[in-house]
C-alpha cells in the first residue's frame, strides 16, 4: 500500500498572493525587475521593525562568548544555506575560532546543493544534532521564514532543555508559539512578489538580521577598532593590502611605517595598531590588549592611564 506524504498548509503571509504582481507574467523584463525591486524596498523598514528583539539576541550571544561558550545557528532552504554563509564569512572577516559560530543545515552538507527530501520536516533529527553539540550557556538562533520549520523548532526546543538561550528568526507573525523559545524576532515582509518564493523578500530579510546580528555581536567583542575590521586574518594580497590600508586610516602615518610595525607586531593588525596610538612598544601594547580582552579603545586607555 503507498502511503501518501504528510501535507502541511502553512499559514503565513509569505504564503499568499501579492496583490501588486498578479501580472507580473504579463510585464516587460524592466517591469518585472522594477517590480521585484519595489517589494525589496519593504524589508529594510520590516527589520528596523524588531530592533529591540534584535538587541536581547546580540546581548546573549555576546555574553555567550565572552564566557567560553558558542553561537549556533539552525536552520533549513534557504534560511539554513544562509545560515552557513554569515558563520563561514565570521572567520576570515574578524578571525574568530572557527567554533564560534556553528551551524547546523537540515539535510547537513548535500542539503546546501539541492534539496533532500523530508529533511526539514524532521523535528527529532534537529533535536539530536543539536544534543550532540550544544552546552549550557550557548545561544542558539534559528531561522524558518515559516517560524514552523520542524527541523528548526525541535532543535531549539532540545538546546533550551539543554540549557542554552535561545531565539527564532522568523516572517510568520502567524505561527504558533513554541515552547522553548526565549527571544522571537518576527519580521513582517509581507507577501512575496511570487506567492510562497520565501528566498525573496524573507530570505532578504533573514541576510539583514544574520549580517546585523553577527557584527554587532563582533562590534561588542572588540573586533573591530571605529569601523575598522582589525581583527581580520590577512590570507591573501587583497588582504594584506587592507591591512596596511586600516594601520594608515587609523594612524595618518605612511605605508612604510605601517609596514614596519606590522612586522614588529608579527603581523598582529590590533598590537600594531595599538603600538602606534599608543606610542608604546610592541610587549606592552601586548599586555594592554590582554588587560583590555582584546578591545583596541579599551587597551589605549589601558596604556594612557600608565603614562598619566
Amino acid at each position: 500500500m503507498t502511503v501518501s506524504p504528510q501535507v502541511v498548509h502553512v499559514e503565513s503571509p509569505t504564503e499568499r498572493r501579492n496583490p501588486n504582481t498578479t501580472d507580473i507574467d504579463r510585464m516587460s523584463t524592466t517591469d518585472i525587475l522594477a517590480t521585484i525591486n519595489t517589494e525589496d524596498h519593504s524589508v529594510p523598514g520590516a527589520v528596523r521593525r524588531v530592533l529591540p528583539e534584535l538587541v536581547k539576541a546580540v546581548d546573549a550571544a555576546t555574553n555567550s562568548l565572552r564566557e567560553g561558550h558558542r553561537v549556533h545557528y539552525v536552520g533549513a532552504g534557504t534560511s539554513g544555506r544562509l545560515a552557513v554563509l554569515d558563520a563561514a564569512e565570521l572567520v576570515p572577516t574578524y578571525n574568530v575560532p572557527s567554533d564560534w559560530f556553528v551551524a547546523h543545515h537540515a539535510g547537513g552538507q548535500e542539503a546546501l546543493r539541492a534539496a533532500v527530501e523530508n529533511a526539514e520536516d524532521d523535528d527529532e533529527a534537529g533535536a539530536a544534532e543539536l544534543r550532540e553539540s550544544v552546552s549550557a550557556g550557548d545561544f542558539v538562533l534559528g531561522l524558518t521564514a515559516s517560524g514552523r520549520t520542524p527541523y528548526v523548532i525541535g532543535a531549539l526546543r532540545e538546546a533550551n532543555r539543554l540549557g542554552a538561550t535561545t531565539a527564532l528568526v522568523s516572517c510568520n507573525p502567524e505561527a504558533p508559539r513554541f515552547q522553548g523559545i526565549d527571544v522571537r524576532i518576527v519580521v513582517d515582509t509581507g507577501p512575496e512578489v511570487i506567492a510562497g518564493s520565501t528566498r525573496m523578500k524573507a530570505g532578504t530579510a533573514q541576510k539583514l538580521v544574520l549580517t546585523a546580528f553577527s557584527t554587532a555581536t563582533m562590534v561588542k567583542l572588540g573586533r573591530t577598532y571605529s569601523n575598522l575590521m582589525v581583527s581580520v586574518r590577512a590570507t591573501n594580497a587583497k588582504l594584506r593590502g587592507r591591512t596596511i590600508r586600516i594601520l594608515r586610516e587609523a594612524t595618518g602615518l605612511g605605508d612604510h611605517e605601517c609596514s614596519e610595525a606590522l612586522t614588529k607586531a608579527d603581523g598582529d593588525l590590533k598590537v600594531a595598531l595599538v603600538q602606534l596610538l599608543g606610542d608604546v612598544e610592541v610587549e606592552r601594547a601586548v599586555h594592554a590588549l590582554h588587560a583590555a580582552e582584546g578591545h583596541v579603545r579599551a587597551a589605549l586607555d589601558v596604556v594612557r592611564a600608565q603614562a598619566s
